[in-house]
């Protein structure tokens, strides 16, 4: 299979581990010469909130693609691909995390899907409905999880 497209997905908790997420996806995509798309899923309350913080004009239709791209862990994402060559583009969303994870895999025919997560204690593993579990189930290709090693229930 060629790899043409990686979707990095992060959200609100992946600041921490911007580092290894780039690590992993620049040992990823810069091989296969890929298109690696940054895409940062917001919930409603999130999306708003960022928004406000933004301080974007109040005249000016603001999307989710330009909220993403301004947003502190895109750009240090964004920063980390420009030094190692590797082409790029910006997405946002807004919605649910792991469904719009996978919907954004699947509008840019993702051929791998790069999400983050921690490591989590024995009752942690016990629940489910984590982003990363569904993004795991549900994607429309391989997905790669990155763990940081922080440890919460």
């Amino acid at each position: 299979m060629t790899l043409e497209t990686v979707l990095l997905a992060v959200g609100p908790g992946d600041a921490e581990r911007s580092d290894d997420l780039a690590d992993a996806v620049i040992e990823v995509a810069r091989p296969a010469a890929a298109t690696v798309v940054l895409a940062h899923v917001f919930t409603q309350s999130e999306y708003d909130e960022v928004v406000t913080r933004l301080e974007f004009d109040d005249d000016v239709d603001v999307g989710p693609d330009a909220v993403a791209a301004r947003h502190s862990t895109i750009r240090d994402l964004q920063a980390a691909l420009e030094e190692a060559d590797v082409t790029y583009e910006i997405r946002g969303a807004v919605g649910e995390h792991g469904p719009a994870i996978v919907d954004l895999a699947t509008d840019v025919d993702a051929d791998r899907v790069v999400v983050g997560g921690r490591r989590r204690s024995p009752t942690g593993k016990a629940v489910f409905g984590s982003t990363a579990q569904e993004v795991l189930l549900s994607a429309p290709s391989p997905v790669t999880f990155v763990r940081s090693d922080e440890e919460h229930s």
